[in-house]
């Protein structure tokens, strides 16, 4: 295999700002989908 094809390091949006006391339903929805994105990218 050529170093194209090296596994690469995971990144993750965790610098974006989040108040949960103004989150509405959809954002939390929001919150657990990226949690859960999250996981399954660093336990495939």
């Amino acid at each position: 295999m050529s170093d194209n094809n090296r596994e690469l390091p995971i990144g993750k949006n965790e610098d974006v700002e989040f108040a949960k006391d103004m989150a509405d339903e959809d954002d939390l929805e929001a919150l657990e989908r990226a949690h859960e994105a999250d996981a399954r990218q660093e336990n495939p």
